[in-house]
């Protein structure tokens, strides 16, 4: 009797185990848009480093990631199970501040801070470096947290009909993969120009192939940085008029006609823009 209940236990776990990977699957193809917003907005925030301090960035970036999903994953399960409610208010919050991020830096590319040009002349102390890099990762980790929380949500919302056990595993799931995926991907992204020079060396005079190969790949990694740069920004607006749209019953129907694309964009620019000068305002006071 002993062994059968036993071995009854084992079949319950292979069961829920089972439902929660088919869950998995559910919820990581429902997230993979936002997943890949989530690639290009990583991507962009972790450029601009120096080569040496790339990895270590990185790295520090992945860590601030994961401890938000510690943090967003058993709230979002609270959240859920007692005040679904205000999971909307939320997100919507999340919407404001990745609006405002996509927005500002429109407005930075058509009106640059009048001092940029003393910046890019400046010798900076490896205590400022130090700092301007601490301050980089710092809005890259909040940045993070905005779309993870995102991602959770839209990954719960897949389950929700399913066992607080099968939520737990299949959210969770969705969660890790993201960041491991994201700035794995991230991190092969900017060593790129590593690579290349590492086949130019091993193709002198031996491989004009190789050389061929790493020139594109050490010419190509500006351009894919300026490419992702400004596909983060698109993405930030995106996903933050996303939200709006999908929560405001009054804007989507403002909007339904348009394409899904750029309404979505544009409600994220407005909302941004709107958040832009708010802020400036404020400023104005101090």
């Amino acid at each position: 009797m002993a062994l059968g209940g036993f071995f009854a236990v084992f079949d319950d776990i292979a069961i829920l185990l089972d439902d929660a990977a088919a869950m998995s699957k559910v919820a990581t193809k429902k997230t993979a848009g936002i997943l890949g917003d989530d690639l290009a907005v990583s991507a962009q925030k972790a450029s601009g480093f120096a080569s040496s301090r790339e990895i270590p960035v990185l790295w520090a970036i992945s860590k601030g990631s994961f401890r938000n999903k510690l943090i967003i994953l058993p709230v979002a399960f609270l959240l859920s199970a007692f005040v679904p409610w205000i999971i909307i208010p939320i997100l919507m919050l999340g919407g404001v501040y990745l609006a405002y991020e996509g927005a500002e830096k429109v407005y930075d590319y058509f009106y640059p801070h009048e001092k940029v040009h003393e910046k890019e002349f400046k010798i900076f102390s490896q205590e400022e470096v130090l700092e301007i890099e601490k301050e980089k990762i710092k809005s890259a980790i909040v940045t993070d947290f905005v779309l993870s929380v995102e991602i959770v949500i839209m990954a719960l919302g897949t389950v929700m009909e399913q066992t607080i056990q099968i939520q737990i595993i299949a959210v969770s799931f969705v969660a890790v993969i993201a960041t491991i995926g994201v700035y794995g991907t991230v991190a092969v992204l900017v060593r790129m120009d590593d690579l290349g020079f590492k086949l130019i060396e091993m193709g002198d005079k031996k491989s004009k192939a190789l050389q061929s190969i790493g020139n594109v790949l050490v010419q190509g990694l500006p351009k894919v940085i300026k490419l992702l740069t400004i596909v983060g920004t698109v993405a930030m607006l995106l996903v933050a008029g996303g939200i709006f749209v999908h929560n405001i019953h009054q804007l989507h129907d403002l909007v339904q006609n348009l394409p899904s694309l750029f309404a979505e964009t544009a409600v994220g620019l407005v909302i941004g823009a709107i958040a832009v000068v708010v802020k400036k305002v404020f400023s104005s006071f101090k």
